[in-house]
């Protein structure tokens, strides 16, 4: 087992069917991201969010089959995040050079 995998098991959220961007603290920018998820994927990270509260309200967690693995997740809100962050900062250039005197 590598050591990614062991840091990624030890993080805890995949016993609740959690992924990575699923845990993100929800910035203006991340916000912004989830508003921009394609439906299906908005779906599924709702029902992923829902189930893990769910299970942690019951204290327990998803059987070990269940959990994804590291190679099942990854970050479904990076390109998002991504293209939100350029906005803001094509935003930011764009009135340093139009400041009102």
């Amino acid at each position: 087992m590598t050591l990614a995998r062991i840091g990624y098991n030890l993080a805890g959220h995949n016993k609740y069917g959690l992924m990575r961007d699923d845990c993100l603290n929800e910035t203006v920018v991340v916000k912004e991201a989830i508003r921009r998820l394609p439906r299906k994927e908005y779906d599924e990270r709702q029902f992923r969010i829902s189930r893990a509260l769910n299970l942690s309200c019951q204290k327990i967690v998803l059987p070990k089959e269940q959990w994804p693995s590291l190679d099942q997740d990854y970050q479904y809100l990076k390109p998002y995040i991504m293209e939100v962050l350029q906005e803001y900062k094509e935003q930011d250039e764009w009135f340093k050079g139009h400041k009102s005197a």
